[in-house]
C-alpha cells in the first residue's frame, strides 16, 4: 500500500502563520542584584574609601585627607547608601535594555500611523506584516487583537456585539500579559526613591548627634569627632539625595516609555474594533 505523503508548508506560509512576540527579557529576581551590590558596596566602603592613602599617616582612624576619606568617614550608612545607589544604576540599565527591545524595531508612531493606513484599506494582511516587522510589545498585542479579527470576520454564529466584545477582550488580555514584563522592576525604583532619602535622613541625624556629642564634651570640644560628625551628616545627605534624585528621574522615564506605548495599544486597538464595526 503506498504511503500517503504529508503536504510540506512552504516556507512562506510558515512564516505567515508565525505568532509575533516582544521577547522583552530582564532581571526577574532583583533579591539578587541587591546582594551582589551590597557585597560590592562594602568592597568599595572598605578598600577604596578606606584605603591607608585617603588619610593622614595612612590610618583610616586619622582626618582624612581627601575626598574619598571624608566619604568613609560618613559612618556604616555609606555602604547601605551605596548599595541603594549601585542598585538604581544596575536595574536603571536593565530596563534600559529591556524596554529597548519591547520597543521594537522602527518608530511607534510611524508603526502606528502605517496599521492604521492598513486597516482603513481593510488590508488585514498588510497590518500583520506590519506588526511581524515591529517585533516589540506593540507589534505582539495588535498581531493577537488581528488574529482575533480574522476569526471573527469568519464567524457565523455570533452576534455583531458578541463579536466586538471578543475583540476588545483579546485586546485587553494580549496588554495584560505584556505589562508585567514592562513594568519588572520599576516598583523597585519607585521605592528606592523615598528609602534612598530615609536612609541618608538617617545617617544624618547619626552625625549630627555625634556632632553634638563632641560640643557637649567636657573642656574644649574634640575637634576630630565634631568633624567626623559634620561629615557623616553630609556624606549621607549627600549619598542620599543622590540616590533617591537618580531612583525618580529612571523610575519616571521608563514609566513615560511604558505609557507611550500604552496609547499606541489603545490607539491602533480602538481603530481595530472600529474597523471590524463599520465593515460587518
Amino acid at each position: 500500500m503506498a504511503e500517503v505523503q504529508k503536504p510540506v508548508q512552504a516556507p512562506q506560509a510558515k512564516a505567515a502563520n508565525k505568532d509575533v512576540n516582544s521577547n522583552v527579557r530582564g532581571i526577574k529576581n532583583a533579591s539578587i542584584v541587591i546582594l551582589v551590590c551590597f557585597i560590592l558596596a562594602v568592597c568599595i566602603y572598605l578598600f577604596v574609601f578606606g584605603a591607608g592613602v585617603n588619610f593622614k599617616d595612612g590610618n583610616n582612624a586619622n582626618a582624612p585627607l581627601n575626598l574619598l576619606g571624608t566619604v568613609y568617614k560618613g559612618g556604616v550608612i555609606v555602604p547601605v547608601l551605596l548599595t541603594c545607589l549601585l542598585t538604581v544604576i544596575v536595574l536603571a540599565v536593565e530596563r534600559w535594555i529591556a524596554l529597548g527591545r519591547a520597543a521594537g524595531a522602527g518608530n511607534t508612531t510611524k508603526f502606528v500611523a502605517n496599521v492604521k493606513e492598513a486597516l482603513k484599506k481593510k488590508d488585514i494582511a498588510a497590518a500583520e506584516e506590519l506588526c511581524r516587522k515591529q517585533k516589540g510589545t506593540v507589534g505582539a498585542v495588535v498581531f493577537a487583537t488581528l488574529q482575533k479579527y480574522k476569526e471573527m470576520d469568519k464567524d457565523t454564529v455570533l452576534e455583531k456585539e458578541q463579536k466586538l466584545t471578543s475583540i476588545q477582550q483579546t485586546l485587553e488580555e494580549a496588554t495584560a500579559l505584556e505589562m508585567p514584563s514592562l513594568q519588572q522592576n520599576l516598583p523597585i525604583l519607585a521605592t528606592l526613591t523615598t528609602l534612598g532619602t530615609l536612609i541618608g535622613l538617617l545617617g544624618t541625624v547619626l552625625g549630627m548627634i555625634k556632632s553634638f556629642q563632641a560640643l557637649s564634651a567636657s573642656g574644649a570640644p574634640d575637634s576630630t569627632e565634631l568633624s567626623t560628625g559634620i561629615s557623616e551628616a553630609l556624606v549621607n545627605t549627600a549619598f542620599g539625595i543622590a540616590t533617591a534624585a537618580f531612583a525618580l528621574i529612571a523610575y519616571n522615564f521608563y514609566t513615560n516609555k511604558i505609557d507611550n506605548m500604552t496609547y499606541a495599544i489603545d490607539e491602533l486597538g480602538f481603530s481595530i474594533v472600529s474597523t471590524f464595526a463599520a465593515t460587518h
